[in-house]
């Protein structure tokens, strides 16, 4: 039964609101609605800084050898007279890598819907621990500060790819990105992952103990259900990863081998010995796979959401919506080994992992079916929140497709280390989660920041977003069959790919161009802050509670008492009532039944 977390002192409590300075209430904030924006606005900064990296490193791949203006004021000594070097390709790819997976993704993404939603929506005053709260908000500023620090050491940052594997990266003499910016790379993510996992015990915290009156596990909006999955997923693997990284620094600084045996450098013996680059393999895709569904699952939440929001219609399939969740959560575990059909491992245990790993498609096609019957017949809304759920459907089931020939051991080999991979997790993980996470900006645009976007420029940045994300990644999977690597600074000395030039031009034509619209999406985003519509309370007429609460942001979220919940979160369109939507604190007519979910 839920936690009835409403008492009146600590209504009282909220009542009285004691008075806050600037730095109290935008600074070191504990209000989860303010540490949200905080997250967002952290990663929209460094989601530009990873997109000015792609494109940098696109212009490279199709023009190679080609003096570029951009590239001369940019990277300075990496590119005499306007010629990219060959050693900071690899660094910008590495930490481009990093930086959208981890910074954007992981922290952009689920820091911030995580942070808006769950107490809003459970019907909470605030996180579990406020506190908390605020200490993982800033441990993640501050590994995003140093990991941009990094691109300024005089070496050059990390350039072992964002896997990082040694051992370039245990080897601080190997080359010049495996010096001080490789060390600075380590202690960041040593920082974000510590932010990660307070994070993740706050909202677990949060979601068991702290619901509602009649707020049961089975009435939680999807969003809920997949935020605080996400964050048990996190608290498991996590660690690993840390532990990855920890054993890393101690290679590099400290004369141990736990991932080196064996190394010679320039005709010299290195005293290493005993250790296995593999062991670290195994530890970062113990965490690398399910990293996946810990930026995925969240924008499936609020996919969800968005779609029986704007169908009008309640989500189909709520029950088996919530066992896919934790079918993906339990299978993204145990799948890890398909990153490395190609490292020397066992056949039998490929095919296990080839066997787990297809295994996984079964409840990620129980979710594509259930959002594709939950629009069918609707009362479609095409708002830009709506455009971006079906654009994230049509990336995910696109991109997904392409796993099954990767999960497949024996089908992998032929296209590893290929465009064809970098074409395939771009689009089931990249892309995908960057559409959902749009989409839940121009969702929860108003209840962040009491504006509305502006529509029109929402219809611009949505179709030539998804032209251009196409038009980049399409075309990836031919060049990769065809056989071009992934991660050539450039191609031109093997005539062998001679062919395949043109399309890499194509690709980035289609990079600059979905670059520059961002453009519109940033004007857009700040410019509406301030000169925007003023929102009502409830724009989009939905049922959850975060609708309930006023549009002005008050510290505790609702003034008087926590609404209380009397039914599920998707009563769109039921019979015997006037309007098309009830939400949840609503309490059911006499004779009325909840509906069966």
């Amino acid at each position: 039964m839920s936690a009835h977390a409403d008492t009146h002192a600590h209504d009282d409590d909220h009542g009285h609101h004691h008075k806050e300075t600037f730095v109290t209430k935008y600074i070191f904030s504990q209000d989860h609605k303010m540490i949200a924006k905080q997250y967002l606005i952290t990663g929209t900064i460094m989601g530009v800084i990873g997109v000015l990296m792609s494109l940098m490193f696109r212009m490279q791949i199709a023009w190679p050898e080609e003096p570029n203006v951009l590239f001369e004021a940019l990277l300075g000594k990496w590119a005499p007279d306007g010629v990219m070097d060959a050693d900071i390709y690899l660094a910008l790819v590495t930490i481009h890598g990093t930086i959208m997976v981890f910074f954007v993704l992981t922290a952009g993404l689920s820091g911030t819907f995580s942070n808006l939603l769950i107490p809003l929506q459970i019907g909470a005053r605030d996180m579990a621990s406020g506190f908390l709260n605020m200490v993982s908000y800033w441990l993640f500023f501050l590994s995003s500060v140093i990991m941009v620090i990094s691109l300024f050491v005089e070496a050059g940052p990390a350039a072992a790819g964002w896997t990082i594997y040694p051992p370039l990266s245990a080897l601080p003499m190997a080359q010049g990105g495996s010096g001080m910016g490789m060390t600075l790379w380590l202690v960041s993510m040593a920082i974000f992952i510590a932010s990660s996992l307070l994070g993740s015990l706050n909202y677990i915290v949060t979601v068991i103990n702290l619901r509602t009156k009649g707020m049961s596990m089975t009435r939680l909006p999807l969003t809920i259900w997949a935020f605080f999955i996400t964050a048990v997923i996190g608290v498991i693997s996590f660690p690993v990863l840390l532990s990855a990284a920890l054993l890393l620094i101690m290679d590099r600084s400290f004369g141990t081998s736990f991932f080196l045996s064996d190394i010679f450098i320039q005709g010299e013996v290195l005293h290493y010995q005993g250790g296995s680059p593999v062991l670290f393999e195994h530890l970062f895709w113990f965490l690398g796979h399910p990293e996946v569904y810990i930026v995925i699952l969240p924008a499936m939440g609020l996919v969800s959401e968005i779609m029986a929001s704007n169908s009008r219609k309640p989500i189909f399939g709520y029950r088996a919506m919530i066992a896919s969740i934790l079918a993906i959560a339990f299978l993204s575990t145990i799948v890890w080994g398909h990153h490395m059909f190609i490292s020397g491992m066992n056949p039998f245990l490929g095919s296990v992992f080839t066997f787990t790993t297809l295994l996984i498609a079964i409840p990620s096609a129980v979710k594509a079916f259930n959002w594709i019957t939950t629009l069918w017949k609707g009362n479609l809304q095409m708002n830009p929140a709506m455009l971006f759920s079906i654009g994230f459907v049509s990336t995910f089931i696109t991109g997904g497709l392409t796993g099954i020939i990767l999960g497949d051991s024996a089908l992998d080999i032929n296209v590893h280390d290929t465009y064809f991979v970098v074409a395939h997790f771009h689009l089931v993980m990249g892309i995908s989660a960057l559409y959902g996470m749009f989409a839940g900006i121009y969702h929860w645009y108003p209840k962040m920041f009491g504006k509305m976007l502006n529509k029109n420029l929402g219809y611009i940045h949505f179709w030539i977003t998804a032209v251009c994300a196409y038009g980049v990644f399409f075309p990836m999977h031919f060049i990769g069959m065809a056989g071009l690597p992934r991660r050539y600074y450039t191609n031109s000395n093997f005539p062998l790919f001679d062919d395949l030039a043109n399309v890499n031009v194509i690709i980035t034509i289609f990079a600059l161009i979905g670059g520059v619209v961002q453009i519109v999406y940033l004007y857009n985003f700040f410019s509406s802050i301030f000169f925007g519509k003023k929102a009502t309370q409830n724009p989009w007429k939905s049922t959850t509670l975060e609708w309930t609460a006023p549009v002005e942001h008050m510290h505790g979220n609702w003034p008087g008492e926590i609404p209380h919940v009397h039914r599920w979160a998707y009563d769109y369109s039921k019979p015997g009532h006037d309007v098309d939507f009830v939400p949840q604190n609503v309490p059911l007519k006499e004779g009325e039944e909840e509906l069966q979910h």
